[in-house]
């Protein structure tokens, strides 16, 4: 069955044009609780959401569609997914919902699942709900209509389980860190957390105003961030994106690190205290072949798996891993979280910093990555990746570099576009690999 609302993580688009409308995010609220309608207990529904002024309407349209199956509702308010995450499988929901579109502008919104453990839904469950969808919905009698209701602690709930994943005998005291909140579902607690832990926070994309989320600042925006730190003399920059589940950092000359520079810092750091499982770390083609070739000089793996977070837990769960993510910053600890979870990431780089005594930027910095160069081609129709030609400039791309690099190429998810990616030790090389690949590519499209 074809997807047609479901992509790599969640429902997501433009608020008000399908499939973002009220509309259907009501249906979604129908679907989903008839289908987690399981067992005689009474069902409960959790549900969280980040700061974006379509937030309100979402809400509400889904509280309107769980209650009208007959499924309680209770409300969180802006708040991180990992916490929703947290929170559905502590509080014994058969359902958590998080409203938002990660690290998107304001105009989008987005609707991700997680199942009563606090995992993201499987493909197989969110096929179910897709097909519930289209069929006319079994609404529950009068007297077994849910009832919603708001729980104000759930934030100081997450900022313990988060605190309580950093050692307990270091404390964050002396240590000046910005700490940069998008304007998004973390501006209470990531500030709330650190200062608790002793450090001395300048925050800053803490000032929502149901349309600034991720506009200029943010993990995928950290300019404001890295001029921040350098301006404040800070230690450390830290960034989340728009729900708290991707982590960027920014040391102290303004540099930024990425999520393979996390992921090989936590990694090793994990092995030498004799705590990491698997034997590495898991990580999506994207992660650059230095992380690769770091990992290898500790005696340490690197399992890869297609782009997307889910795909990492899903590699992770099924080979006993406990530390994955994506470049992107996407790291997800299963010793603590179900999902990538930007704060707990952040707090175990943190760890490292107060430990070890050094400057963030030796910290960070474990390995150079070598070139990598990506770019996006547009096709007007057909499958241009079964073309001949296409085909031909691949292979040679793949003969030159063999042992010297990498090429990843796919299609998007949601776009006509089809993304070429090259690595290796010689820039020059990997650029007129690329290009050759996109030549061929725009010549059948």
């Amino acid at each position: 069955m074809t997807r047609k609302f479901f992509g790599t993580d969640g429902i997501r688009g433009r608020t008000n044009a399908a499939p973002m409308t009220a509309e259907i995010a009501m249906k979604v609220g129908q679907a989903a609780g008839s289908y987690f309608l399981r067992g005689s207990h009474r069902h409960r529904v959790v549900i969280g959401k980040d700061t974006r002024l379509s937030g309100y309407m979402m809400e509400s349209a889904l509280v309107a569609g769980f209650t009208s199956v007959g499924m309680d509702v209770i409300q969180f308010g802006p708040i991180p997914t990992p916490a929703v995450a947290m929170l559905t499988s502590s509080m014994r929901a058969d359902l958590g919902v998080m409203i938002s579109a990660s690290h998107n502008p304001y105009e989008d919104n987005g609707i991700k699942l997680f199942g009563p453990d606090g995992y993201k839904l499987s493909d197989e469950a969110e096929t179910e709900i897709e097909r519930l969808l289209e069929l006319p919905t079994k609404l529950a009698q009068s007297c077994d209509i849910g009832r919603a209701r708001r729980v104000e602690d759930a934030r100081g709930r997450y900022i313990h389980a988060a605190k309580s994943t950093f050692p307990e005998h270091l404390r964050l005291d002396g240590l000046k860190v910005v700490l940069d909140c998008a304007n998004g579902a973390a501006y209470q607690v990531a500030p709330s957390a650190l200062w608790e832990l002793g450090a001395e926070v300048v925050a800053i994309g803490v000032t929502p105003d149901g349309r600034n989320i991720n506009d200029g600042c943010g993990s995928t925006s950290p300019g404001l961030l890295q001029e921040t730190v350098v301006a404040s003399g800070a230690d450390i920059g830290i960034a989340l994106d728009g729900d708290a589940d991707r982590l960027i950092v920014v040391d102290e000359t303004g540099k930024i690190v990425d999520g393979d520079q996390l992921m090989a810092l936590i990694g090793t750091s994990w092995a030498n205290q004799g705590v990491l499982a698997g034997g590495g770390i898991v990580a999506t083609v994207m992660s650059n072949l230095g992380l690769e070739r770091y990992l290898q000089g500790q005696g340490l793996t690197l399992e890869r798996t297609s782009v997307g977070d889910r795909y990492v837990l899903e590699k992770m769960r099924k080979s006993g891993f406990n530390v994955g993510g994506e470049q992107s910053g996407h790291i997800i600890l299963s010793d603590y979280a179900t999902t990538g979870d930007g704060l707990i990431a952040a707090l175990q780089v943190l760890a490292e910093l107060v430990t070890t005594g050094k400057p963030a930027s030796e910290l960070l910095h474990l390995f150079d990555p070598v070139p990598q160069l990506l770019k996006n081609v547009r096709f007007a129709g057909g499958k241009p990746l079964e073309d001949a030609h296409v085909k031909a400039a691949i292979a040679d791309a793949e003969a030159e570099l063999a042992g010297k690099g990498r090429l990843v190429i796919r299609p998007s998810g949601t776009e006509p576009l089809i993304r070429v990616m090259a690595e290796g030790d010689d820039s020059t090389q990997v650029t007129r690999l690329v290009d050759m690949i996109c030549d061929a590519v725009k010549a059948v499209g």
